[in-house]
């Protein structure tokens, strides 16, 4: 039977239980929904996992031998002897002959651990433990394999980043499979960093916005990780990158304002908080900037002085203490200057 390892919805409760912190208390298997997770892809994308079926042509690429435990003890004597290619098909073999037998799971596990410790295939070792997990979770040590899991995700992390990912199309398949890990372990050690991984990959991938919402997420339900504080410094990075790469936007602007305010007073770095403080006096910087555009725009179209000058009250009123506050009280005295030569007349 196809054991399903995550469940297609959270509960109330759950979700009340995520937002309090207790998830990182979770037991390394606990399963939770993808949608406890806004920026990764869809379930089927990340989890689905096809069981392995007797071939078409079982008489021919079937089991060598006529009882699992005869086909087991082939498929570790090939290995032993250095015959991983054949090694390889016995072991698929037999676990898709006999799913049900004891030496299935085994013999799954032996493969995998040959694969990654032997072949340096860490793709096909990465799906071979994800098989273990979703067919046999409780006919393995759950806890060893899904950290095994994630050694071979950071594996292919390494491999790609040495060779520029010339053996993936993408980043994709390696975020992907970070966020594998973390959906089938939420509750280890290691899910803070396969988070980061995974918020590091979008940002790799170009989707800023996407790497916010996962580096807001590792904070949340990781809050005294180590990995929280590093996301904290990456996820005010990320935000200003945002900032200067786009065309003003007075919410996102006001919304990075705020987060990184709130930034500040939770970090005990004080460097950390210096940068901190520095990107908030940008972001004002540039509200401030429209702000002051905006009243000098009015000031050159507008007909009426009177208009111009609420314009510039405006300003000074949100802003006073703005690099341009000197520059409007002047344009504001000229204008009242103006007014009142005019009504003298």
């Amino acid at each position: 039977m196809n054991h399903r390892i995550f469940q297609k919805s959270v509960s109330a409760l759950a979700l009340a239980t995520l937002a309090c912190g207790a998830f990182a208390a979770a037991p390394i298997g606990a399963r939770y929904a993808t949608d406890a997770y806004p920026a990764f892809d869809k379930e089927s994308d990340i989890l689905e996992t096809k069981r392995k079926e007797p071939g078409f042509f079982s008489w021919w690429s079937g089991p060598e031998m006529s009882t699992p435990a005869d086909q087991l003890a082939l498929a570790r004597k090939l290995e032993a002897e250095g015959d991983y290619g054949d090694a390889r098909d016995e072991y698929d073999a037999l676990v898709a002959e006999w799913p049900s037998s004891e030496e299935a799971p085994r013999a799954q596990e032996a493969l995998a651990d040959m694969l990654y410790t032997k072949e340096k295939d860490y793709i096909d070792a990465f799906a071979e433990y994800k098989y273990l997990l979703d067919f046999y979770p409780s006919r393995c040590d759950y806890d060893a394999v899904a950290k095994r899991l994630y050694d071979a995700a950071c594996a292919m992390h390494r491999e790609g980043k040495t060779i520029v990912f010339f053996r993936f199309a993408n980043t994709v398949d390696v975020r992907r499979a970070f966020e594998g890990v973390v959906l089938r372990a939420p509750g280890a050690s290691f899910a803070p960093a396969a988070l980061l991984k995974v918020a590091e990959l979008r940002e790799d991938e170009g989707l800023p916005d996407k790497a916010i919402s996962v580096y807001e997420t590792l904070r949340n339900l990781h809050p005294y990780s180590d990995e929280a504080a590093e996301a904290l410094e990456k996820e005010a990075r990320t935000r200003m990158k945002l900032l200067h790469a786009h065309e003003y936007n007075r919410v996102r602007c006001q919304d990075t304002i705020d987060f990184l305010s709130l930034a500040a007073t939770s970090t005990k770095d004080p460097a950390l908080k210096a940068n901190l403080e520095k990107w908030r006096m940008e972001a004002v910087s540039l509200v401030e900037d429209e702000a002051f555009a905006s009243a000098k725009f009015y000031d050159s179209r507008t007909r009426t002085k009177r208009s111009a000058m609420n314009a510039y009250e405006r300003f000074l009123a949100e802003y006073p203490a703005s690099s341009h506050a000197d520059e409007a009280r002047d344009r504001l005295r000229e204008l009242q200057a103006e007014l009142a030569g005019k009504g003298a007349k």
